[in-house]
């Protein structure tokens, strides 16, 4: 039988309701469980509000782009030829999931009240319309494969500021050599609450653009590569980009690639700055959480300065007597681990399927506080803060060396 393990046992599950340590166990206790909670809830929160906000920009723009090197990042853009054989090799690449060509014509809406400046974003019957199906409010998405209809999809922030509806018509008017307009009817309503975005890109038949720009319909704008897993985004970049750069497009004209990180450098950089927010929250729980047993570890081994001392003189070692309250200890942070998890994964349930804590999206992109687990994530953190209060246990366990057993039997 472990001794130490077995007087551990008993002072932790026999412990006197008039023992001094009993309230400071429990802070200590509490103060583990509020923070192993506090901290599965804050990963929670960061990893889906990381994941809602970076599926939005792909959403708008893919993951890798493929462009003429002379468009300069500007929706007004100068053609590339289309070019079935460089889609091929990319689409064989691992971890690249699709490929569609897009156009862009930066345009004003005009009705009989507002006007708006917006972009015209062309796209054909191979677009992939996942992410604006699901984002999807009202009406449907385009039907473009068959003639040429003047559809279009809006996002409800621009309807609402433009006042108009499901089923409206309007024009947008566009500038190149000479003004031109076209009359589109709306078929469809999206809601992101990206606001960015949403207040600039109405969705059309590619062939649209093409008209609009005088291309022809094996121009467009570029390229647009949807990826499976976005940790692979630089390396999947990267041989995207060794291909296009290799390759002349049909007016002899280097391709030019980007990813998503390129193309909106500002908001992957504010995304970035959140993990720094999250590893000070884990630092200040882990601090508090093992000041608190510290001092409840301190405070139990005072108290039980007698035992120590009758343990040592019946031949106990230090190393003996300190797993003693080294076990104790386990048992206190093992408990208020088990409550942390318990109240932050059923928080973290609580927000995911009921979305009871709104926010503002034109401040955070998002109408809810998001959530998304990933139990890697939970578990590494559970063995962390295993592993980090046990180390901080140590030390305080080390005073039971400093305890005389002469003095302590004599002096009680």
């Amino acid at each position: 039988m472990n001794l130490s393990y077995f007087i551990a046992q008993r002072i932790h599950f026999q412990q006197n309701k008039k023992h001094v340590s009993r309230p400071a166990v429990r802070i200590a206790m509490l103060a583990i469980a509020l923070g192993m909670a506090v901290m599965i809830i804050a990963v929670a929160v960061v990893l889906g509000f990381k994941y809602e906000v970076r599926n939005k920009v792909i959403g708008f723009g893919g993951h890798v782009r493929i462009s003429n090197y002379d468009s300069n990042n500007s929706y007004e853009t100068n053609p590339i030829v289309a070019d079935s054989a460089l889609e091929q090799k990319i689409i064989v690449l691992p971890n690249v999931k699709h490929v569609e060509p897009y156009a862009t014509k930066p345009g004003i809406i005009k009705t009989e009240t507002e006007f708006q400046g917006i972009v015209l974003k062309g796209i054909d019957a191979n677009f992939d319309w996942s992410f604006f199906q699901s984002n999807l409010i009202a009406g449907s998405i385009l039907n473009n494969t068959d003639s040429l209809r003047n559809e279009i999809l809006i996002s409800s922030y621009l309807a609402n500021l433009l006042q108009l509806k499901l089923g409206d018509t309007f024009f947008t008017y566009f500038i190149s050599h000479q003004i031109r307009a076209r009359k589109f009817e709306i078929v469809g309503i999206y809601r992101t609450n990206f606001v960015e975005y949403d207040k600039l890109f109405l969705l059309t038949d590619l062939r649209h653009v093409q008209q609009l720009n005088n291309w022809n319909q094996n121009q467009y704008s570029g390229y647009e590569v949807l990826l499976s897993d976005f940790d692979a985004l630089d390396m999947t970049g990267e041989a995207i980009n060794k291909l296009a750069s290799t390759t002349f497009n049909g007016e002899k004209r280097l391709y030019y690639t980007q990813t998503i990180r390129e193309l909106a450098p500002n908001i992957f950089g504010w995304l970035d700055l959140l993990d720094v927010n999250v590893w000070v929250i884990l630092g200040l729980m882990l601090a508090v959480a093992g000041f608190n047993m510290i001092s409840g570890l301190l405070i139990l081994i005072l108290e039980r300065t007698n035992m120590i001392g009758i343990l040592k003189a019946v031949g106990a070692n230090n190393w003996t007597v300190r797993k003693v309250f080294l076990y104790h200890a386990l048992f206190l942070i093992g408990k208020g681990m088990f409550w942390g998890n318990v109240v932050g994964i059923a928080f973290c349930a609580l927000q995911y399927y009921t979305g009871i804590l709104p926010l503002d999206p034109e401040a955070y992109y998002v109408s809810t506080v998001p959530i998304r687990f990933q139990w890697g994530f939970i578990i590494l953190l559970n063995i962390g803060t295993f592993v980090a209060s046990v180390a901080m246990m140590l030390l305080p366990s080390y005073l039971i060396t400093k305890i005389s057993p002469a003095k302590i039997i004599r002096y009680e």
